[in-house]
């Protein structure tokens, strides 16, 4: 439903028209008016309507012709018929038809309210239960982001001040930190909590079907387009709408979209009209915007207009003492899910587990120990259970110089970053015997991912790590 409910009167006497305007309009509706069925049509071709009051008998196209033509458009479309007392049966058709509701001229005004009121407050219910369901859908849980690191200590922190004001909120962080589910948190811990919690990945959608999925579309507002559809920032209204990957939207849709969020309001692919809507933005990026600025590929004005409160996760490499405590969880959750009793870790396991990087993150870390709980006959995972086995006393050794010029710190943290991947990657396509797609999804990454790394760090089919930079990594 729309913030102001609009509603569409059609009649063909002029002073029905004119009295329902007046007596609508009065109580705060949005009314427009239409002489006839095919003006009706024309109307709500390009005008979105939360319903529709309608006479039966009209020249021309009658109200049942435009009842079904309305329902062909969208079957929950609210309509309501007008008719003279002595026509009741007719009006019995049209409700076995699809209409709502039937009222009797000559109408009383508190009977249109009553039965608007209802039509409008039964099409709140049926929108509220279709977005739990969806909810639903979508597993809220919470206990997944865990952790009591000081790290993010200072992250729950943040959330805990943001989360019940309207400002936007930027998560940035690496893939697999977290961000949708730091989002969740922030719109459930604010009073939205009870209004749709909307994501979109940016990257996931075509381009040419980005303005529609964010703005919706009325019927023929584009080839392909058979019928009306709601928007996301509509759908979002009253809520929360997560905007993840936001880098990735193309240039002129960042345009739209600040105006939405600077005037509050949208107007659908193919519609004359604006609408008002009420939420917050929550907005994710795993690459540097700056950057993105800087390179001409995100706009600067929204960059700020998203960047109100920076909330930055942590990889789980710098947060080290959370990973047993989310291994803990992860192989509850796991044990539970594929109904194989309870499961230990081997401490020798625990320290095996954190002595890695973990690239892919916390969303890697799940992938490793759910592996392992299915793999693993014993109720004890061990060290062996693992795709990178049992930690080495120089396994994790990296030599590089350090430079007497110490200004240059990014580039040799860069480079000892990159030497401990490439000994990661090694490992684990060596205990995947050199399965790559296995191997992705114990990294938690793409098999593509993957394979541009193995590519980047020479590492030959066998596994076997070639020569790097300008010194190696010990890893016999």
């Amino acid at each position: 439903m729309t913030a102001t409910p609009r509603i569409l009167v059609v009649d063909d006497e002029k002073h029905i028209r004119k009295i329902l305007s007046i007596m609508l309009s009065k109580k705060g509706y949005d009314v427009h008016t239409a002489e006839s069925g095919d003006e009706a049509l024309q109307i709500t071709a390009t005008t979105s309507f939360d319903a529709v009051i309608t006479d039966i008998r009209m020249p021309g196209m009658d109200g049942l012709d435009l009842l079904a033509r309305l329902k062909s458009q969208d079957p929950d479309a609210i309509v309501i018929v007008v008719t003279a007392f002595s026509s009741v049966e007719t009006a019995i058709t049209a409700m076995k038809n699809g209409a709502y509701d039937y009222i009797s001229k000559p109408f009383k005004e508190d009977e249109i309210y009553l039965v608007l009121q209802k039509a409008l407050e039964r099409q709140r219910i049926i929108e509220e239960n279709r977005q739990l369901k969806a909810q639903i859908r979508v597993n809220y849980d919470f206990s997944n982001f865990i952790g009591q690191s000081a790290a993010m200590k200072r992250v729950f922190d943040v959330i805990a001040k943001v989360a019940d004001t309207k400002t936007t909120v930027l998560i940035t962080g690496e893939s697999g930190t977290g961000k949708e589910l730091a989002a969740r948190s922030i719109h459930m811990n604010s009073s939205r909590r009870d209004k749709p919690f909307v994501p979109i990945n940016c990257g996931a959608v075509p381009a040419n079907l980005l303005e529609s999925e964010f703005f919706g579309h009325v019927k023929g507002a584009f080839s392909g387009a058979d019928r009306h559809k709601k928007g996301l920032f509509a759908e979002a209204d009253g809520g929360t709408l997560f905007l993840d990957e936001v880098s990735e939207l193309p240039l002129d849709l960042q345009v739209k979209i600040l105006r939405a969020i600077q005037e509050e309001e949208i107007r659908r692919l193919g519609e004359a009209v604006t609408t008002k809507v009420d939420l917050r933005i929550v907005a994710a990026s795993n690459k540097d915007l700056i950057e993105e600025v800087k390179a001409g590929r995100f706009r600067e004005d929204l960059y700020y207009r998203l960047n109100v409160i920076d909330l930055h996760l942590p990889p789980l490499r710098e947060r080290r003492d959370d990973i047993p405590l989310l291994a803990s969880h992860f192989l509850a959750q796991a044990s539970e899910k594929h109904n194989l009793g309870e499961k230990r870790l081997a401490p020798q396991a625990v320290r095996s587990l954190a002595a890695q990087e973990w690239y892919g993150n916390v969303r890697a870390l799940k992938n490793v120990i759910e592996q392992a709980v299915v793999m693993s006959d014993a109720s004890t995972i061990t060290a062996d259970d693992l795709p990178f086995g049992a930690p080495s006393s120089n396994e994790n050794l990296i030599s590089i110089a350090i430079p007497e010029n110490r200004s240059d710190l990014k580039n040799v943290i860069k480079e000892i970053t990159e030497q401990a991947e490439r000994v990661v990657i090694k490992r684990t396509l060596d205990q995947m015997e050199q399965n790559r797609t296995k191997a992705a999804l114990a990294l938690g990454i793409s098999r593509r991912a993957l394979i541009s790394k193995i590519q980047m760090y020479n590492i030959d089919q066998d596994g076997t790590a070639q020569p790097f930079a300008q010194s190696d990594v010990n890893d016999e």
